[in-house]
């Protein structure tokens, strides 16, 4: 090979190796593969979060738990389940109270409900990360609220005159039955950078009905088809182009459907295994609608959408609670570019310290390996979305492959194999017309400078 082509490999691999190293949950690292995939992570917290909860320090407690877990994933939206239970009937926090206790949750400060300070916080561990775009849901059962956590600000994008909605009522048609779902299932529109992205995104959240009864079970159900229902007639307008085509949503009332390539995706607590459940259940229902495989899904053309089916990275385990999968994240796979990947994490099944992310593999005695138990009795699910970028030139020389305006691995392939085929692509730097260490130097500080 000759000396230039073997140093040009030498000096790719190295960049590859240093773009790829952000996933590598072997080697402790858990993060996203590319600045611009959205990661969604879903987790039922057990009244970490409540104002009530004594211990919100550095210390052996769920609060810190928790702290430390979302600082090692990071997600760009986060959405929770059982926050602000005090242990009393009718004593569930409030919106206001739950809004202020996500902002010491990720910023620390002076505890107003139970004296001190708050000395665990997200940002004592991941600085500079922040999702400071809080939707608390106003409906609760007298227990419980659902809250989103958002990277990126919320907007008004189907002229309903808001931009998040907690709650609905579905006048019964088709197979959604009168009624809503209990604790509220909270819908939150949020609007993402043009500069970066070809549309937007909705996020959903909810906690349906628990517990094993007939009852229960038939509460649950009749839950998943209104939300079902919601989507596909409010979000996607059942394929009329007009939201609400039989006008059986009570509220609210949006003046268009979503826009092309903004997906809806949406999570929770189901409370029920689709494995072992023996019948079509929650997840199935909200993805498919009446008709698997039919012409009613709630994808934006009507096909089914789909949920996760996200297993524990070493085990290969679907269980998010016990040996039970109850928590999912859905999502319409006709506008989702590409899933990049799916996980459910449990501290307890990485096989060594040095392999939990940082914070995790740093919490305090008896070992880091129980984290996920202090947290919570659930385990969070996480999805790493691709969505569809915007279209944009080159941002500077290294930019040689689509998606442009994202330096990657793309880049790094177009230059390598342009360069050994002695390709115009590659010729970055004088003297031009000839392929040498200066079109690489070229190409490794373009890579290196980022696009701005």
């Amino acid at each position: 090979m000759h000396r230039s082509a073997i140093i040009v490999t030498a000096t790719i691999a190295a960049l590859a190796g240093s773009a790829l190293a952000q996933w590598n949950p072997t080697g402790g690292e858990w993060g996203k593969s590319t600045d611009t995939d959205v990661r969604l992570m879903t987790w039922n917290i057990l009244d970490t979060i409540r104002t009530e909860n004594p211990s919100k320090t550095d210390s052996i407690s769920n609060w810190n738990a928790c702290v430390r877990i979302v600082a090692g994933f990071r997600p760009d939206v986060l959405i929770l389940q059982e926050t602000g239970d005090n242990g009393c009937s009718g004593c569930v926090d409030s919106v206001a109270e739950l809004t202020n206790l996500a902002h010491l949750f990720f910023h620390g400060g002076a505890d107003p409900y139970m004296g001190g300070t708050v000395t665990s916080y997200v940002q004592l561990f991941a600085p500079g990360y922040d999702l400071p775009y809080v939707f608390v849901s106003d409906t609760s059962d007298g227990y419980n609220r659902n809250m989103i956590l958002s990277r990126f600000p919320y907007a008004d994008l189907n002229g309903d005159g808001s931009a998040t909605e907690s709650n609905f009522l579905v006048l019964a048609d088709e197979y959604a039955t009168t009624g809503n779902v209990i604790r509220g299932y909270q819908f939150a529109e949020i609007d993402l950078p043009d500069a970066t992205y070809d549309g937007d995104l909705v996020i959903g959240n909810g906690h349906l009905k628990a517990g094993s009864t007939t009852s229960d079970k038939a509460q649950r159900l009749a839950e998943a088809q209104r939300v079902a229902y919601y989507v596909d007639y409010l979000f996607n307008g059942a394929g009329t182009g007009e939201p609400d085509p039989h006008s059986t949503i009570i509220f609210p009332n949006p003046a268009t459907i979503l826009a092309d390539n903004t997906p809806v995706i949406w999570g929770g607590d189901w409370n029920e295994d689709e494995v072992t459940n023996g019948r079509k259940g929650p997840a199935e229902w909200m993805t498919r609608a009446a008709l698997t495989g039919g012409t009613d899904g709630t994808d934006r053309n009507r096909s089914d959408s789909v949920y996760d089916s996200a297993t524990d990275v070493f085990t290969g385990s679907r269980a998010t609670h016990g040996s039970s999968t109850l928590d999912y994240i859905a999502w319409q796979d006709s506008i989702v570019e590409n899933v990049v990947r799916q996980f459910v994490f449990e501290s307890a099944n990485v096989p060594s310290t040095s392999q939990l992310p940082e914070p995790v593999r740093t919490f305090p005695y008896p070992a880091p390996v129980v984290t996920s138990s202090f947290a919570s009795d659930h385990r969070p699910v996480i999805v790493d979305f691709q969505l569809t970028l915007a279209q944009a030139g080159p941002c500077n020389d290294a930019d040689l492959a689509e998606p442009y305006d994202v330096l990657d691995l793309a880049d790094i392939n177009a230059f390598t194999s342009g360069f050994l085929a002695q390709d115009p692509i590659a010729d970055l730097a004088e003297p031009f017309g000839v392929l040498d260490l200066n079109d690489i130097n070229a190409f490794i500080a373009g890579f290196i400078s980022g696009c701005p």
